[in-house]
């Protein structure tokens, strides 16, 4: 952030996070150097391959800066993110975890990769069942379901 703030670009350069641990607090936080305030506009970014439209809602929320709660959000999208990138077993199975979430939702007929053995680590769909159960909100299945026949055509 500080190199952004003294390249003299930082009105050319959007920032963003990818920092799966903070991405709220990281997406609220003004990063002042003087009188330089700078913001990371955008994160959330493996939410974009799964959960979109939650995703989206949410940085415009954050962006309008609605009083919602987003430190508690923010545990919440790292306690999920924990289990979709597979976290535990040093992310060994965050390519499967994503294909996962879309197979689930009839995006992909399967989770496989390009290589055969990379698969969800053990406990990790238990973990994917947990976090859907626990934070319904962060999903867009409804979304997906309502234009599903729509985009498989």
């Amino acid at each position: 952030m500080r190199a952004v703030a003294d390249s003299g670009r930082a009105d050319e350069i959007a920032l963003y996070t990818g920092n799966d641990d903070n991405i709220v607090a990281d997406l609220i936080t003004p990063f002042r150097f003087g009188a330089r305030n700078l913001r990371i506009v955008c994160g959330l970014l493996g939410h974009w391959a799964v959960w979109t439209p939650p995703a989206v809602e949410m940085l415009g929320r954050i962006h309008a800066d609605e009083g919602a709660s987003w430190l508690t959000q923010g545990t919440e999208i790292t306690d999920a993110n924990a289990a979709l990138f597979d976290a535990a077993n040093q992310f060994r199975g965050c390519i499967a975890g994503i294909h996962e979430i879309l197979r689930r939702r009839g995006l992909l007929a399967g989770r496989w990769g390009l290589n055969p053995d990379e698969d969800l680590s053990a406990g990790q769909a238990d973990e994917i069942d947990r976090v859907y159960r626990a934070y319904p909100h962060l999903n867009d299945d409804a979304f997906v379901r309502e234009h599903l026949d729509e985009w498989l055509r």
